[in-house]
C-alpha cells in the first residue's frame, strides 16, 4: 500500500477508483424537479378550473389531473431508476477492481512459487 493511500485495509476500494456519474445524477435531479413542477402545475390547473367553471369542470379536471399525476410519477420513478443505475455502476466497478487485485495477487504468488 502506498503512503498516500487512505484505505484502512488493502481490500478496500479507494474513493478515487469510483468514477462519479455526475451527468446521471443531474438527470435524476432533473426528473424529480420536473415531477414536482408537474404537481405544482396540476394544483394550479385545478384551482383555475374550479374558479372559472366551478363544479361543472370536475370531470375534465379529474381526467387531466390523473394524466399529469401519472406523468409526474413516471418522471419521479425515472429519477429513482437513474440513481439505481448509478449504484449498480459503482458495484460493478468495485467488483472489477477487486477481481483485478485478486488476479494480480495470484500472479505474484505464482511468480514467487516459481523462484
Amino acid at each position: 500500500m502506498r503512503a498516500d493511500d487512505k484505505r484502512a485495509r488493502d481490500s478496500e476500494v479507494r474513493t478515487e477508483d469510483l468514477e462519479p456519474y455526475i451527468a446521471l445524477r443531474y438527470i435524476a435531479r432533473l426528473f424529480k424537479v420536473l415531477a414536482i413542477l408537474l404537481l405544482i402545475i396540476l394544483l394550479g390547473e385545478i384551482a383555475a378550473g374550479l374558479i372559472k367553471d366551478g363544479v361543472a369542470s370536475f370531470m375534465t379536471l379529474l381526467i387531466e389531473g390523473m394524466r399529469l399525476f401519472v406523468v409526474a410519477c413516471l418522471l419521479w420513478a425515472g429519477g429513482d431508476i437513474t440513481i439505481l443505475l448509478i449504484d449498480a455502476g459503482h458495484d460493478l466497478r468495485v467488483a472489477r477492481i477487486l477481481l483485478g487485485r485478486i488476479n494480480a495477487a495470484m500472479h505474484e504468488k505464482a511468480e514467487r512459487e516459481k523462484k
